[in-house]
């Protein structure tokens, strides 16, 4: 009865053929394995690899909270690496100065604490405000990284969120889903996107999201040491949002606002898109993006996409690319990384 068991823990794993770069090394596993034991344990490994995602409402796989917390970075920066790659982000000046002087603060605060000086209340808690696609995520991310570097933070992972992964839909289910989340976000920070839909417009009827601000509030004074939230979204709403409590006033003292790229900078965007995916542009199609990117920046809307409008155009042409070469007979290297100014001008109308 044992080799049978044997038998068919090792035959099962070797026909277990999902996607990954683990999978590749089971080449040859059964002939490995030497016991039940290891199978049993190899077989964990794999599974924990191959776990589905979470997904979301549009049927994009999103990692939840908890899975977001367990990617620890394969290596840790260096304040230095960290502030290098802030600097490289495109635009963000303002930004980019705010954030510098705010880790500045924090160190010569620390240095304060171990020369046992006095310092003043402090809360990190910050307000990022902007269209979409400004670079809000990121500048969280690195920010996160970052105080880790300096000691404000023990892990400086990002956690992401938005309503819908704070919110239940019955009373007490709220406040039991937010510390969820709070929990898996302690020792970084907590980015909740969107924040405003938490709180309706007064006269729109009962809505737990007032009960995971509650929630938060009293988690963020119960683990003030080691726990950063950032809440961002659109201008007005976010103003209205900090309005709607007083205890969210009085935590979140620090605004960034991040503006929308100019058409230089979307410009600049899309190149670094093209260069890391090796498409190389003729000069008439660079010379066709640049008047591309200097129309939609002239012509945008109130909610302008920026760096997300790009990447939706960067995903256009790589696609007509792929239709026009794909029948082409003798396909070379050229024709696989050269972009023309056809292909943008169809993309342009996807």
């Amino acid at each position: 009865m044992d080799e049978i068991n044997k038998k068919s823990k090792e035959e099962l794993l070797r026909d277990m053929k999902p996607p990954g770069a683990y999978l590749d090394s089971l080449s040859g596993f059964s002939d490995i394995i030497g016991t039940i034991k290891q199978a049993e344990n190899a077989a964990k490994e794999l599974l924990r690899e191959t776990s589905s995602n979470v997904k979301k409402d549009n049927g994009t796989e999103q990692p939840s909270a908890e899975e977001q917390a367990e990617e620890a970075p394969v290596e840790e920066k260096s304040l230095e690496e960290l502030l290098e790659i802030l600097d490289i982000l495109v635009g963000l000046d303002n930004i980019k100065q705010s954030v510098k002087s705010l880790i500045n603060y924090v160190k010569v605060r620390k240095l304060r604490e171990e020369n046992e000086l006095p310092n003043p209340p402090l809360s990190l808690h910050m307000v990022f405000t902007g269209n979409p696609g400004t670079g809000k995520t990121t500048v969280a991310r690195i920010l996160s990284e970052l105080y880790r570097a300096i000691g404000v933070l023990s892990k400086g992972q990002l956690v992401e969120v938005d309503r819908s992964g704070l919110v239940a839909g019955f009373v007490g289910q709220t406040a039991i889903k937010t510390s969820e989340v709070v929990t898996s976000a302690l020792g970084g920070i907590l980015f909740i996107d969107e924040a405003y839909a938490l709180a309706p417009e007064i006269g729109t009827g009962n809505d737990f999201g007032r009960e995971a601000i509650e929630t938060l509030l009293k988690l963020m004074e119960d683990h003030r040491d080691d726990l950063i939230i950032i809440v961002a979204g659109y201008d007005e709403p976010m103003e209205r949002f900090i309005t709607s409590n007083p205890g969210l006033e009085s935590r979140f003292n620090r605004y960034f606002f991040f503006p929308d790229y100019n058409s230089e900078q979307l410009y600049e965007i899309f190149d670094m898109m093209c260069k890391k995916s090796e498409y190389i542009l003729t000069e008439d199609a660079k010379e066709y993006a640049k008047e591309f990117f200097i129309t939609i920046y002239e012509t945008r809307e109130e909610n302008f996409g920026n760096a997300r409008h790009v990447r939706n155009f960067f995903e256009n042409i790589v696609t007509v690319h792929s239709d026009r070469v794909s029948v082409i007979e003798e396909l070379t290297r050229d024709d696989l990384i050269t972009v023309i100014k056809e292909d943008l001008i169809n993309a342009a109308e996807l």
